[in-house]
């Protein structure tokens, strides 16, 4: 029996899989997510479009059941499960992912510890901006770093028990879906911002 010829690919297999993830989350960071934040004033910053959300505030006027950092803006925040999840500010959403790419840094790429209990929360739109833009870089600074003998390397026992052995190439997917997924709540707060104004036309 003459076994059959594979079949010729008119392409190569081989794929850079540390060049696609980076390439998965720069190019939104470029062409949409950053440019979209430019021009970040305070007052959206801390548009609160109900009552009652959750944001970062001063020192000791947070409503929240508790609120986290040791500096003079903290960040409201609760443990306990809720029937409707709080809704968060534009400053708010953008102080959880300044922490998540700043605590993976702390964990893997040589950053400042950074634990939401103890991190200093910018109280103008401006360092907020700045804080982001800082995080990324040195996380993406990171994930080029690795490789691909890198992104298969277990996590480790910084990582809770289910993901220890996991490999970073699964953390690093989960960074970008909280960017494309957080930072698109943001650009729909700055839409709804600057439409807020408006009345509905029947």
């Amino acid at each position: 029996m003459v076994a059959e010829e594979e079949p010729h690919l008119p392409f190569s297999m081989d794929v850079d899989w540390n060049d696609e993830l980076v390439d998965q989350l720069e190019s939104h960071w470029q062409q949409q997510l950053r440019p979209r934040l430019a021009g970040l004033t305070d007052d959206e910053y801390f548009w609160e479009p109900i009552a009652g959300c959750w944001t970062i505030c001063r020192r000791g006027q947070s409503s929240a059941p508790d609120s986290l950092g040791p500096g003079e803006f903290t960040m409201d925040y609760d443990v306990a499960p809720h029937d409707r999840e709080p809704f968060t500010t534009i400053a708010w959403r953008l102080a959880h992912l300044i922490v998540v790419f700043a605590s993976t840094n702390a964990t893997y790429f040589g950053g400042p510890p950074a634990e939401e209990s103890a991190f200093l929360y910018a109280g103008t739109a401006e360092e907020a901006l700045r804080q982001l833009d800082d995080s990324h870089d040195r996380w993406m600074g990171g994930v080029r770093s690795l490789g691909a003998v890198g992104l298969a390397q277990p996590q480790g026992p910084s990582q809770a028990p289910a993901f220890a052995n996991a490999p970073m190439a699964k953390l690093i997917l989960f960074i970008n879906m909280e960017v494309l997924h957080h930072g698109a709540e943001i650009c729909l707060l700055r839409d709804l911002y600057l439409w807020k104004g408006e009345l509905r036309r029947s």
